[in-house]
Order: structure tokens, then sequence, then C-alpha cells
């Protein structure tokens, strides 16, 4: 029988009262530490926002101490929102950022450091625990061409769009973005010419002012917007372009129209590129035209209109095989001249047969979405980034001769990842579609394509 006596029952106690204290100790530790890693994370994500946003905000100012100042407060403001005080008993600080301007691009550093105090772990006389964090986000250059559909169908929705259209351009730098501006509906034009020297920048009041006057007519020359996109983005000299290119491209609707220097019968007199246009829904009627591709809604006069009684493809003894619209009349059999097909076999079947009402707007109206999706991948193939954004019910429906979705088309300029298989190309540059289902939504597509051309120029 072991008998315990009153000195060993008392040494006994302060084991386990010592051990008590390790064991909370240890338990603490654990907890704090737990605490730690979840504050890190808070902090990390914090940081990021405040990187992020600075790099936005830098796009408010004109001068470098205005940008700075702006990128300081939304920093601070987002770090704020992205760690709520005393976020499991910690106090976070975030120091000052570090703002650098390097030619085009800034770089933007935040670091922030919490003083957490121990809770059980205390007990061990360990040390507060002071998790601390770094981001970064580079912001690099920027040439952009801004493309806009100003066809009929939009009248109704005008002041929603350029509204929508101008707070996106605020999201850009006026002194360090290089910027252009076009639309399109029957021809296209460039309100404003991307800067093409080494002085980079826009001019965003003249900008905001040229949108602000638009008006909506005429029918989706998709295509003729993307060539004088492509044609601004490479009138920049190689050694003067910046590291981040990219269109945006605005509509509500399938291309609907193409245009070329077409071939005319014996004794007629058009020796000029013009657009033929159709009706995307029905082929109820014959194509229109010829209207000028360097305006907006502008018939071609002389033989280039049908006399009363005819149509415009009377007059014409086919579709051209090359899309040769801004191609000099005298180069049009020159080989350097013929970089896209219209009569072809892919991705949509055309022809050079005008002969019918059909048959005319059939091929008409496949040579426009063809155009189109062929520019965006010559764009991509560039190393451009294509984003597209589409407004209205319109686009989610079939139509045209294969009942083809308009959406389909300009997820294929985008070159995104559920773009119809046939025109995915991995090796190219992924840009982003959005769909705003009605205008309530044009704002959030536009700042969402803002956002993801900024996280690609980090």
């Amino acid at each position: 029988m072991l008998i315990r006596t009153q000195s060993q029952r008392g040494a006994v106690a302060v084991l386990v009262a010592l051990f008590m204290v390790v064991l909370l100790g240890m338990v603490g530790l654990a907890l704090d530490t737990g605490r730690a890693y979840m504050v890190m994370d808070k902090l990390n994500a914090a940081t990021d926002a405040a990187a992020y946003e600075a790099a936005k905000a830098i796009s408010q100012g004109t001068t470098q101490a205005d940008q700075t100042n702006y990128a300081i407060v939304a920093a601070q403001n987002f770090f704020n929102v992205n760690f709520p005080s005393s976020y499991l008993g910690a106090t976070a600080t975030m120091n000052p950022p570090s703002i650098v301007f390097n030619g085009g691009t800034v770089t933007i550093g935040v670091t922030a450091t919490a003083a957490l105090p121990l809770s059980l772990a205390g007990v061990l006389k360990a040390a507060p625990l002071a998790p601390g964090v770094t981001s970064q986000t580079i912001r690099k250059d920027l040439d952009m061409m801004f493309v806009m559909d100003v066809s009929g169908s939009l009248s109704a929705s005008g002041p929603a769009v350029k509204s929508a259209a101008v707070t996106f351009l605020g999201q850009f730098n006026p002194t360090t973005d290089r910027v252009g501006l076009a639309r399109f509906a029957y021809g296209s034009v460039v309100d404003d010419p991307i800067r093409t020297g080494t002085t980079r920048g826009f001019d965003r009041p003249t900008m905001i002012s040229q949108i602000n006057n638009y008006s909506f007519s005429g029918s989706t020359a998709s295509s003729e917007g993307l060539w004088q996109a492509r044609d601004q983005l490479n009138s920049i000299p190689t050694l003067n372009r910046s590291s981040m290119r990219v269109v945006v491209f605005f509509s509500d609707g399938a291309p609907n129209s193409v245009a070329s220097y077409f071939p005319f019968k014996t004794g007629t007199t058009c020796t000029t590129a013009g657009t033929l246009t159709t009706d995307d829904g029905t082929s109820a009627n014959y194509p229109g035209g010829l209207y000028n591709i360097n305006a907006l809604s502008t018939l071609l006069t002389g033989g280039c209109v049908p006399p009363n009684g005819k149509n415009i493809t009377d007059l014409m003894t086919g579709m051209p095989i090359w899309y040769n619209a801004h191609n000099l009349a005298s180069n049009l059999n020159d080989p350097a001249m013929q970089e896209f097909k219209l009569v072809t076999n892919t991705p949509r079947v055309v022809t050079a047969d005008m002969s019918t009402k059909a048959i005319a707007w059939q091929n008409t109206n496949r040579a426009a979405r063809n155009m189109a999706e062929a520019l965006a991948n010559s764009l991509r193939s560039q190393g451009v980034f294509v984003f597209t954004l589409g407004l209205g019910a319109e686009l989610t429906t079939g139509t045209g001769p294969d009942s083809e979705k308009g959406q389909d088309v300009l997820k294929c300029m985008a070159n995104t990842t559920d773009a119809p298989a046939r025109c995915v190309t991995p090796s190219q540059p992924t840009g982003l579609y959005c769909y705003a289902a009605t205008t309530n939504d044009l704002t959030p597509c536009f700042s969402k394509l803002a956002s993801a051309i900024l996280r690609i120029s980090k």
C-alpha cells in the first residue's frame, strides 16, 4: 500500500499547476498563431486592394503631384474598408505608399503591420505578435483604341451609352495612357487619333465633349471600326509603343455591313470603295448602299448609287474576292494588298454570287461577320488585347442567314474561353466580353473592362 505524505501531495499540486500554465500557454499560442495567420491574410487583402485602387486613382490627376495625392487617399480608404477596425483584436497600420513614376510606368508599393495582443499565450511571457505584409502594383503604360457603335438601333439608348462611355474614359490616365477614339455605323471616323510620338496621354475633355455630341443612325459596319483601331495602333512606331495594347469595342448588334471596292458591270461609273449594308434579321430586302466608308451615314454619289427602280446589286458583277476598302484602286491586284478574303469557305461560306435577293443578303451578311472576326484576329496576332461590350437582347437572339447570336461574334473577337470552339485561339491574348442586358448594366460592364485592363497592366 502506497501512502503519500503531505509534502508529496503539495509537490504534485505544484507540478499540476505548472503543467496547467504551460498547457494553457501552449493552447493560447496555437490560438494566437491561428489568429495571426488570419490577420495576415486580411492584411494581404487590404494592401492588395489599396495598391490596386491607388493605381486606378492615379488616372484622376493631371500632374504627378495630383496623381500621387489621389493615389495616397485611395490607398488609405480601401485599406480601411478591407481591414475593419479591431479585426480579431488587432490594430493595423498602413505605412505611406511608395509611388514611383518611370516614364509611362508607375510602381506602387503598400506595406502594413498589425499589432496583435496575445491571449492565453501571455502567461508564457511571449512577445506580442506583429504580422506585416507588402503589396506592389506596377501600372504599365497603355495604348488603347476605344471603338463605339453609333448605329440607329442605339438611338433610344443614346444618353445612357454616352454617360457610361464618359465614365469609362475617366478611369484612364490622361497624361500617361495613350487613348484614341473612333465610331462606326455605315462607315467609320476617328474622332481623336492616338498619339504616335514620344508624348503620351490624351485630351480627355475634348474626347468627352465629342462623345456627348454623338448621334445614332445607320447600320453596323463593325469591321470599319476595327480597321480604324488597327490602323491607329499600328501608326505608333514600334519603339514608341506601350507594353500594353488594347482595343475596347462596344456594339449592340451583329455586324451586317461590309465595305470594299465592289466590281461593277460595264458602263457603271462607280470607282469608289463603299459599304454594302443589309438587314441582319431577314432577307426580304436587297442589300443597300453604297455608303461612304469615311463617314457615318452618307450615301456615295454618282454611279455608286442605283437609279430609280434598281438596287445596288443590279449594278455589280459579284462580291469582290478580297476586302480592299482601304487600298488604292490601282493596287487591288497587288498580293500585298490581299490580306483578308471575302469570298471564302471559312468560317462562314461566302461566294461571289450576288444574282438574287436572298443570295446577295446571305453573302453580304456572312462577309460582314467574317471580316469583324478576321480583323480582331489580326489585332490579337500582334499582341493586342480585344475587349468587347454588347448591349441588349438582340445579341442573344439568332439572326442572319445562320441564325447566329451576335454575342458569339463579340466573344470570338475577344477570344474568350467561352467563345465558339471554331474561333478560340489559345496562343493569342484572351480578352473579355461583358454583356449588358439593359442600359443599367452599361456602367458596371465598362468598369469591369477597365478593371480587367488595369489588372493586365499590373
